[in-house]
């Protein structure tokens, strides 16, 4: 008994003084794989916000956010979308983990300065990189705002994004509402819309939002400890298929 004592007691201090590393507690990242006219795409869902397309032997970082992930362990960035500056969706210090001299960054116009070699779009402005071509488009509150009365994310400051490949069609939503603008995508087959009070959408304003873009696909994301099953109630008399995927 004394002997078992004393081991335990050395393997306990050399956990504490890191000789030993005590168990990662990061869950493996959630994936799925979709068909595109050019091959594969692999969607990584990697927490919070952050999303990882790997397609056409390229990696698309969606806000790249390093919490509770080793991005050592990932690709390294061809592009990196950015849709707007809060600091759970813009770290230049994940950007500089994953980025390298050629990647591509795109962000939002009150991003810039803040992220060295970021090229701007505006809302309604777009960027082809050889087979990707991304479109900028508005992501906002009109409901949701301050004890200020100013909104969080104010229009025509914060980029959702519309990623082009392979005939697909993917919009990121980033931080917004529904808003008019939703009923101007055309043909989205894959969709990312965000959930949560008080900064982004109740329930029922998701749903109205997905039924006013009618994807083929719908993921819900930025969802954090909320249940996003009660959408399947909302949602099971139109044809979309809505997944739910861990984000860490």
């Amino acid at each position: 008994m004394k002997k078992r004592v004393i081991i335990f007691s050395l393997v306990l201090f050399a956990c504490l003084s890191g000789n030993i590393k005590a168990e990662n507690p990061t869950k493996p990242i959630e994936k799925d794989t979709l068909k595109t006219e050019l091959g594969n795409m692999v969607i990584s869902f990697i927490g919070h916000a952050t999303l990882l397309i790997e397609a056409g032997h390229k990696a698309v970082y969606i806000d790249p956010i390093a919490q509770n992930i080793d991005f050592k362990t990932l690709p390294k960035a061809d592009i990196i979308l950015i849709t707007h500056e809060h600091n759970d969706h813009l770290s230049t210090s994940s950007i500089e983990l994953i980025a390298n001299p050629e990647t591509k960054i795109i962000a939002n116009k009150s991003a810039q300065g803040l992220i060295k070699n970021a090229q701007i779009l505006l809302n309604g402005e777009s960027k082809t990189f050889g087979d990707f071509k991304i479109e900028a488009v508005p992501a906002y509150n009109i409901v949701n705002v301050g004890g200020d009365g100013i909104s969080y994310h104010p229009k025509g400051n914060g980029n959702g994004y519309v990623i082009n490949f392979g005939g697909k069609r993917i919009y990121m939503a980033g931080d917004t509402e529904i808003i008019p603008e939703m009923a101007n995508l055309k043909h989205i087959d894959i969709a990312f819309l965000p959930l949560g009070l008080p900064y982004l959408m109740t329930f029922q304003m998701f749903a109205d939002a997905a039924r006013r873009i009618m994807p083929d696909i719908l993921y819900p994301y930025h969802f954090d400890n909320k249940n996003p099953r009660v959408l399947n109630d909302l949602l099971k008399d139109t044809p979309i298929k809505i997944r739910i995927k861990r984000m860490q």
